[in-house]
């Protein structure tokens, strides 16, 4: 049975993501064979191939020092016309509208045509550029820019990821902060790729830099994502734009058309947000943002690990058990009766070794527990991680087989 148009989509970001480019160009192949003879392409798909196979050939016969350099570029080459061809199919085949233009005095039209258009022209991204800077036109430069955002997603274009990082040094705070929080929402998404298209890398680094407190208040916005996962951070969110920007958020729905404040809020916000972000915060600590701005600072490695702890995603307590040990030792001293903390602390205990502790713990858990199937329920998938991180299985059966009979 042929793959899916979305099938296809992810077989190509799986294998440009470990540079298997020839797995790649079979697809985009038979894009280009459906797009027909005259697309724009065929020229830079040849290109792309008949460097790929040179370099392949060089590197069975020689030692060049060169080869995995240029096979990084070859695969930053090889993202960028999949995303070329990706876009024309989808106007080919209609799931993507054919815009040629838009109203700027609509927010209505500014919406529509930043969340489809798979085309942007410069003309678009010079007007784009102007309404970040112009804070008369802030509520237009939040529509287009979050607009934007969710085409990306969707669809993505190294130019308008390029224009929404530019928008990180517009000097109104919210529209600063808005394109940080998507700029950091794109990285997280598309961390494969990032490390083949470097002119991404550097510009969000600047950026950062550029805001001149070593990347603190950037730290702060990515802090601000994750609480996001959960529905009350949501809400509190959005109550407090509300109270930020009540007539100009009143002015903008009117222009919209939109009858309420929730659900022009709402409009925003892409379908299966919650699972979408919750997907991007368990996969941050693996990615090139996290170690840009948080790996190799101790102070934000400690609030980054208590954050994932107190939202209850435990990522980061194997990678990190020393904090997490500390974390968890003043959520007991605060008198919690909740067995989770019970059970992290002792998987902590574990993993430094102190064996003793950890049992005395594990069974204050399995006590809280209403009964031994509910205890072993919560115990036993923690198994892996704790085998992964070093602890000798043996260890772990000695631990049930004693928790069984208390």
């Amino acid at each position: 049975m042929a793959q899916t148009l979305e099938e296809q989509v992810n077989t190509i970001e799986r294998s440009l993501g470990e540079c298997m480019i020839e797995h790649a160009l079979v697809i985009i192949r038979a894009w280009l064979n459906e797009l027909g003879e005259n697309n724009p392409y065929e020229e830079a798909f040849m290109a792309l191939h008949t460097k790929y196979q040179d370099l392949f050939s060089h590197w069975l016969t020689t030692d060049n020092p060169n080869a995995l350099e240029d096979l990084d570029t070859l695969t930053g080459d090889a993202y960028q016309l999949f995303d070329a061809v990706y876009a024309s199919i989808r106007l080919q085949r209609g799931l993507s509208p054919d815009m040629r233009s838009f109203n700027p005095d609509s927010p209505q039209s500014v919406m529509n045509y930043f969340a489809h258009s798979v085309r942007l022209r410069p003309e678009d991204y010079d007007w784009l550029h102007e309404v970040l800077y112009d804070e008369q036109r802030m509520s237009t430069a939040l529509m287009a820019i979050n607009s934007l955002m969710r085409n990306l997603r969707e669809c993505f274009n190294i130019d308008s990821y390029l224009a929404i990082i530019d928008g990180i040094g517009s000097e109104n705070d919210m529209i600063s902060d808005q394109c940080l929080a998507n700029t950091f929402t794109l990285a997280i998404q598309y961390d494969v790729r990032l490390p083949f298209l470097t002119q991404i890398q550097h510009a969000i680094a600047n950026a950062i830099i550029e805001q001149g407190d070593e990347g603190e208040h950037a730290f702060d916005v990515l802090c601000a994502i994750i609480r996001s996962v959960n529905p009350s951070g949501i809400e509190a969110k959005i109550e407090e734009t509300l109270q930020k920007l009540p007539d100009m958020l009143k002015d903008l729905f009117e222009k919209a058309g939109m009858k309420d404040e929730a659900s022009s809020i709402t409009a925003f916000v892409p379908k299966s947000e919650q699972e979408y972000m919750g997907g991007l915060v368990a996969i941050f600590p693996h990615t090139w943002l996290y170690e840009l701005l948080v790996l190799g600072n101790p102070e934000r490695e400690t609030e980054m690990v208590q954050l994932y702890l107190k939202m209850g995603n435990r990522d980061l307590l194997w990678e990190k058990p020393d904090i997490a040990e500390n974390y968890y030792i003043q959520v007991l001293r605060g008198g919690s009766t909740d067995i989770n903390d019970y059970l992290n602390y002792a998987h902590c205990l574990m993993l430094k070794g102190d064996r003793m502790m950890a049992y005395e713990y594990y069974r204050q858990a399995r006590q809280l527990a209403p009964s031994t199937k509910d205890f072993f329920a919560l115990f036993r998938p923690d198994r892996k991680q704790l085998v992964d991180c070093g602890v000798p299985v043996e260890y772990i059966y000695l631990i049930e087989d004693q928790l069984l009979l208390s």
